[in-house]
């Protein structure tokens, strides 16, 4: 069922100077910032020869990655993201062994334009997991 890993979710207080760590004294390739409204964060995207990074930050004050930076004030690896061919097929059957989906479990719109999932972490280890539709 699991795809490629997509990327590596990384919540920071202050994007921009994350930004800069990443593409100073690192020289990564970096995206240009994108506000996803719908799940309340600001992220860019470290481009990787095998994988991406993606640097999160809260977009408003009801954004979820608050909470996490309240418990982590100077960020930390907030999510891992896996591809998979189908998204529904995939709820489906996680749902089927007792995974629990977050929200209302319909997919919404990733920050790649696909639809994605978000996973309990008490479910996977203690790491919260996003599903993205492969294709």
């Amino acid at each position: 069922m699991l795809g490629r890993l997509n990327h590596v979710a990384i919540a920071v207080p202050d994007l921009k100077a994350a930004v800069a760590q990443y593409a100073g004294p690192l020289g990564a390739t970096v995206s240009a910032p994108q506000q996803l409204p719908e799940h309340g964060v600001t992220v860019v995207f470290v481009e990787l020869p095998n994988t991406k990074i993606e640097l999160l930050e809260p977009l408003g004050a009801d954004s979820p990655i608050n909470a996490f930076l309240e418990r982590s004030p100077s960020g930390g690896i907030h999510h891992v993201c896996y591809e998979v061919d189908d998204i529904l097929a995939a709820r489906d059957r996680l749902k089927q062994s007792g995974a629990r989906v977050l929200g209302n479990g319909e997919p919404k719109t990733g920050a790649h334009g696909k639809p994605v999932l978000f996973l309990h972490p008490k479910d996977f280890n203690g790491t919260l997991v996003e599903l993205e539709q492969a294709n």
